[in-house]
């Protein structure tokens, strides 16, 4: 088996988001594979402040990509003697081309959360700035170097390939749709009756998308349904007055147990216009049985089964006559045709599997 280094953001194990989650869901299947063959680099971000930080961030210097880093980056892989290099992340393609252009023989293999230029771009026209628009700038420069020396560049969604081909001019060579553990989840409420309260569950943080999104639904979705709606996640607190004008919607905000809001929910909402990569929120959906009620975007990456998962809504009124429809739904409050779909294409094992595929393809290739 070959010497295989992770380099990543620092692996938080109290995930606050979907991109955390990924990370160490990618850190737990190549640690599964490699075992005491894989060695980690793990970067910690230093916010960017002075003149000459603002200056390097442009030549790539983001997301603890630094000289000391890059330093201890080499001594990792030569000590090491490294033979492949998994880099979490397309914001850090400026290690990508350094490590390509100092030992050209060796395989490197970048995973794509999103495409970057693309989320930056939506987050900079939400709320314009010279802040927002330097990210996006610093973003591009880092990510064009990922694409252009990466070996091999593994995208969520067919997607996100066309869309890194039209920015960059190449598509990824792999697709591995997003994964999730499912470990600790306690199944015990799997007793063939209904929740005890009918809700419709919202998650999300508060990025400019969920909050546009939610924003959007409490005005033109929820004053015409008969359910409640909740709204969980870190950083939604502060939309409490500004949604909670109607009656059947509920601001929860951050909450200690997340699986307990999915286990009692009737089914999940997902009303997102923007963004890139695909949506945590469906795949969890999925893991707890649930249905879901979203836009297209929500369900970019999970087209092969968005009809057996749920309701595809293109305006409001859709939205309205999907939520009447799914609220008058008397399944127990776990469909198991729903985990099903899960465990085949979103779970632990089936991104195993891919993961080796891609990896053990591109070593035989050298």
């Amino acid at each position: 088996m070959p010497n295989i280094l992770l380099v990543t953001n620092k692996i938080e194990y109290v995930q606050t988001g979907g991109r955390e989650l990924l990370s160490k869901f990618n850190h737990d299947v190549l640690k599964d594979l490699y075992g005491s063959k894989l060695y980690v680099t793990e970067l910690v971000k230093i916010p960017i402040r002075d003149i000459k930080s603002k200056i390097n961030s442009f030549r790539g210097h983001i997301d603890g990509v630094n000289l000391n880093s890059i330093e201890l980056l080499f001594d990792s892989i030569f000590l090491n003697q490294i033979e492949m290099i998994f880099i979490d992340g397309s914001n850090l393609g400026n290690l990508v081309k350094l490590i390509k252009k100092k030992i050209p023989s060796i395989k490197i293999c970048t995973y794509f959360h999103n495409v970057e230029a693309k989320f930056f771009l939506g987050a900079l026209l939400e709320n314009p700035s010279i802040h927002a628009f330097a990210v996006l700038i610093v973003n591009f420069l880092a990510e064009r170097k990922a694409v252009k020396y990466s070996d091999i560049i593994v995208c969520l969604s067919n997607r996100d390939s066309r869309l890194l081909s039209a920015t960059y001019g190449r598509l990824a060579t792999h697709i591995s749709p997003m994964a999730l553990q499912d470990d600790g989840i306690d199944f015990s409420f799997i007793d063939g009756q209904p929740p005890k309260e009918k809700f419709a569950l919202f998650v999300g943080s508060g990025f400019y998308a969920n909050r546009a999104g939610i924003t959007w639904f409490c005005e033109h979705v929820a004053p015409y349904v008969p359910i409640k709606t909740c709204i969980v996640g870190r950083g939604l607190e502060d939309l409490k007055i500004l949604l909670e004008y109607h009656s059947n919607v509920q601001v929860i905000g951050t909450v200690d147990n997340l699986k307990e809001w999915y286990r009692e929910a009737h089914f999940v909402i997902a009303p997102i216009f923007d963004g890139s990569g695909m949506k945590t929120k469906v795949a969890e959906a999925l893991l707890f049985g649930k249905k879901i009620v979203g836009t297209p975007e929500a369900f970019s990456g999970y087209e092969e089964i968005a009809e057996q998962a749920g309701w595809i809504c293109k305006s409001a009124r859709e939205f309205q006559i999907a939520m009447i429809e799914a609220n008058s739904m008397t399944y127990s409050s776990f469909n198991t045709s729903l985990r099903r779909l899960f465990d085949i294409n979103y779970s632990f094992a089936a991104a195993r599997d891919r993961m080796h595929v891609i990896i053990e393809g591109t070593i035989q290739s050298k």
